[in-house]
């Protein structure tokens, strides 16, 4: 008889979780065509306290290069701050670069882009709406990237505004989280700005870019996946089908706008009536757009009857796009459970598997579970007549939110 110790245990339990990783990754870079970088070190920065701070020392402390791009950059003080960070730096001679979508990013100050102008940034705009067909209008860039010296990369669901600041202490303070990332898979983020950039400008690099080496400063192994407006199926799609289907005990999912298609939502039915413990963490009573809001309400009583839980976030405005699967692999990036995301904008997510990566935002999810209320489902089989048709007027313009 073989005497299993607790340290025999922890070791092939390890081992077992090792495994799972590399299953994951090799699922991933087959279907998707993209290969995962190794020795990476990723950071998961949650809330504008945390968030804020560390973008701009990093932007204050670039020598070389700084590229960032955004889809949202509004009024107010943290728009200011990023601004005046960005013109020091170019008046220092640092090359910057700053890629604003044109729809998202129309509130900014005017003097803001001058002052940065002014000061030597490069400000382009993807796909202004007033020069552009109604159908392109309709694709905008939802990425948010900032890349610092080329070693350096931050991506998540942070915009530049105000609404970010803090740490979801009050119904102003955004729940959100960000990652600042080291290592090779920096290059695919870079990769990401440099997508749009070259649709927006004919320069692409200048001598001020080095292309240095990306040493190996980590453990985790990155993918990172570029989704692009196109028609048809693309790769932000098959990203989340293939971590779905491949969980076997524990799916979380947190985002700003819950609205899949018949087919998304099928594949989560799909998912807990095998025995996955599906979670779906989704804005409560402070949500920014209601009707996109309204649009996932559809899909609740399919997804109850399925076995999916389904928690609203309370204290405020819930922005993260973070998906977790089985304590050894995570999705993050500025991609939301819907169809606008998954169907038509450019759209930047990493898929890390790293356990400690994996452990930190699932401790995340739990602490936002505390605060967050539970839709139970029978209460939800009766809601109101008026909700039911309030759902139901969404329909035509469902694969627009």
């Amino acid at each position: 008889m073989t005497l299993i110790t607790p340290d025999r245990a922890a070791r092939a339990g390890a081992g077992d979780a090792a495994a799972e990783g590399r299953r994951m990754r090799r699922r991933l870079e087959r279907l998707l065509g993209i290969a995962a970088t190794e020795g990476n070190t990723l950071e998961p920065l949650r809330n504008g306290d945390a968030i804020f701070p560390a973008m701009l020392d990093g932007i204050r402390a670039a020598e070389h290069t700084i590229d960032m791009m955004t889809y949202v950059y509004w009024r107010g003080d943290i728009a200011r701050r990023f601004a005046h960070a960005l013109a020091e730096r170019a008046r220092a001679g640092v090359r910057v670069r700053l890629l604003l979508d044109g729809f998202g990013s129309h509130p900014i100050e005017k003097e803001l882009v001058h002052e940065m102008e002014a000061a030597g940034v490069t400000v382009a705009w993807f796909r202004r709406p007033l020069y552009l067909s109604p159908f392109k209008q309709n694709h905008r860039c939802h990425r948010k990237v900032l890349i610092l010296d080329e070693d350096t990369a931050y991506t998540g669901g942070v915009g530049i505004a105000d609404e970010w600041k803090g740490d979801a202490r009050t119904s102003d303070e955004w729940r959100d989280t960000h990652l600042r990332v080291r290592g090779p898979a920096v290059d695919g983020i870079a990769a990401g700005f440099a997508q749009n950039w070259a649709e927006c400008r004919p320069d692409l690099f200048d001598d001020r870019d080095r292309f240095v080496a990306q040493d190996e400063c980590g453990d985790a192994v990155v993918q990172v996946v570029r989704g692009s407006a196109s028609m048809g199926w693309q790769d932000m799609q098959t990203l989340i089908r293939v971590v779905l289907g491949s969980a076997q005990r524990r799916v979380r999912l947190s985002t700003a706008y819950f609205a899949p298609d018949a087919y998304f939502t099928d594949l989560l039915c799909e998912t807990a009536r095998r025995g996955v413990e599906v979670q779906i963490l989704l804005p409560g009573r402070h949500a920014d757009k209601r009707v996109s809001r309204l649009a996932g309400q559809r899909h609740y009583a399919e997804l109850l009857e399925a076995g999916v839980q389904i928690w609203q976030y309370l204290p405020t405005m819930l922005h993260t796009k973070i998906i977790t699967m089985d304590g050894i692999a995570a999705l993050i990036g500025s991609t939301n459970f819907n169809r606008r995301s998954l169907d038509h904008d450019e759209e930047i997510m990493l898929a890390i598997i790293d356990p400690a990566v994996t452990a930190r935002l699932d401790d995340h999810f739990a602490q936002d579970l505390e605060v967050s209320e539970r839709i139970d489902p029978a209460r939800w089989h009766r809601r109101p007549a008026l909700h039911r048709a309030k759902e139901a007027s969404i329909l035509p313009i469902r694969r627009f939110l």
